[in-house]
């Protein structure tokens, strides 16, 4: 009976979900239902939030994953790339200033 009940709440993906007052109370409801025993019902509740948590892991770093091709696709600069060509466009405005304080000393020259 246990494993049923573990297989019909690990099929959904909103058990990852669930907030940890609403999964106690359901499994407080499973144990007046389905005459479970508190300890049985210690560890189903145990398990939802290992997977939950296994679950929502998954999902984060897949999410993660999507966001960064989904990037790559755009073509678009990362900050580290941005902040490379602020780096380069600052040193070329430093060394064209070098160059036109020369060029204005040749010219007074």
């Amino acid at each position: 009976m246990l494993e049923e009940i573990k297989k019909i709440l690990f099929s959904g993906l909103g058990v990852f979900v669930m907030t940890r007052e609403k999964t106690e109370e359901m499994t407080r409801k499973l144990m007046e239902k389905t005459k479970l025993s508190k300890e049985d019902a210690g560890k189903l509740l145990e398990e939802l939030f290992e997977t939950g948590s296994r679950q929502w892991s998954e999902m984060e770093e897949s999410v993660s994953r999507l966001v960064h091709k989904k990037i790559e696709d755009l073509d678009v600069a990362s900050k580290t790339e941005l902040d490379e060509c602020r780096s380069r466009v600052a040193n070329l405005e430093k060394r064209m200033e070098i160059l036109e304080d020369q060029l204005n000393r040749m010219k007074e020259s």
